[in-house]
């Protein structure tokens, strides 16, 4: 598709110091096609993680690689807070009207129990920064944009697997959010049908990491998500002796929450693609309902695993032997979300091969090589053991 003498397409991508960021730089990168600049006020993000990304693209390159492709490793990082519109606009203003091909907009506070806690935060950072990027964007005729969405604008889904055509009804504040930004893109997408085009991906649960063990999930203090405490459990950075499992009656095989975990890997990948979708000559939009070029996909594997599951997961790959209790349920929490990935896969043709061995091996490599994630205090960290019994 691309030839030497075309430019390099410039994508910002937002939050791109972060966890899902990180790996959607390093596979647009793979390409060579894209110049990527990201932005983030780095809350949960550490400025490590570009450098080593940047160190994975150059490692990558051929010996004979032209200018171009040697440009294309390298990322143009600017810290940005998106609740300040002037900083958004004054990152905008480098590359002037039409100098940003598209935008990948991933930035997100994403902790659905955090969520219910401080609501006003969750609008302000997910909903209010969404409204100024599209307005910077409008300004500077960038009209392409990916955004990171979530299963949680299902709430709890009346069919498993869940269909794109499920209706949104999501019960936390931070799907919520999500299903308020979608509505704004896709009325944005409405208003100039010729001019806008925007996907969504659904994201089910990430998981994993680069198989090189250079970048990671590093969520600041502690984790809110299953595996990434898991992997602090196991390497001794949470010192819980027992992993809290909240609720075991709800309608599931074994009574806990049952999640569609993939690959983050697989999931960067959907962006790609996602992005190539928003090119002119793309299809995906040939069968809309309506002139807004607006579409949303589930990125999932179509395969659910319960938290007992993914417990037992995490104990083959990093042979420690956890703990466990029941505590009560918790508000926001969905008994099943499991991905119907059917259109994705015909539409986009998105797969999701990895499994949930790997995605613990991948995880565990990177945690081990990295006890204390990016920030490497003085002291390493040695794992945990406890006597496993098989």
């Amino acid at each position: 598709m691309s030839t030497n003498d075309e430019l390099l397409k410039r994508v910002l991508v937002t939050g791109g110091a972060g966890y899902i960021g990180s790996h959607v730089i390093y596979t647009l990168q793979t390409t060579r096609r894209y110049k990527v600049i990201s932005i983030d006020n780095l809350h949960n993000a550490h400025p490590k993680a570009l450098s080593r990304v940047a160190q994975l693209a150059r490692d990558a390159l051929p010996v004979d690689a032209s200018e171009k492709d040697k440009d294309s490793a390298e990322i143009d990082s600017h810290i940005c807070d998106l609740t300040q519109k002037d900083q958004i606009r004054a990152v905008f203003e480098k590359y002037g009207k039409g100098g940003i091909w598209g935008v990948i907009h991933v930035a997100a506070y994403k902790a659905v129990g955090e969520s219910t806690q401080i609501p006003l935060s969750y609008y302000e950072n997910n909903v209010a920064a969404t409204l100024y990027l599209l307005q910077v964007m409008q300004e500077f005729e960038c009209t392409k944009l990916v955004y990171s969405s979530s299963a949680t604008v299902y709430g709890i889904p009346p069919v498993i697997p869940i269909p794109e055509s499920t209706r949104l009804k999501a019960d936390s504040p931070y799907g919520k959010t999500k299903v308020m930004c979608e509505t704004i893109i896709e009325d944005l997408c409405s208003s100039e049908p010729e001019k806008w085009r925007a996907l969504s991906l659904r994201y089910f649960n990430p998981a994993g990491a680069h198989p090189s063990g250079l970048i990671g999930e590093d969520p600041k203090g502690r984790p809110g998500n299953l595996l990434p405490l898991l992997a602090h459990m196991a390497i001794g950075r949470v010192q819980d002796s027992k992993l809290r499992v909240f609720g075991n009656d709800y309608p599931t095989p074994d009574g806990t929450c049952v999640r569609d975990y993939l690959h983050v890997l697989d999931l960067a990948k959907g962006h790609l693609l996602a992005l190539d979708a928003l090119s002119p000559e793309s299809k995906v939009f040939d069968n809309r309902p309506t002139d807004a070029r607006f579409k949303a996909y589930n990125l999932g594997r179509g395969q659910g695993s319960s938290v007992l599951q993914i417990v037992e997961a995490m104990r083959k790959a990093t042979g420690y032997g956890f703990e466990w209790e029941i505590a009560g349920r918790r508000r926001g929490d969905v008994p099943d979300l499991t991905a119907d990935p059917t259109l994705a896969e015909k539409e986009l043709g998105f797969t999701a091969p990895q499994d949930l061995d790997t995605m613990c091996r991948d995880l565990w490599n990177w945690q081990t090589k990295h006890p204390w994630g990016y920030g490497e205090p003085e002291g390493e960290l040695a794992p945990r053991t406890r006597q496993v019994v098989e």
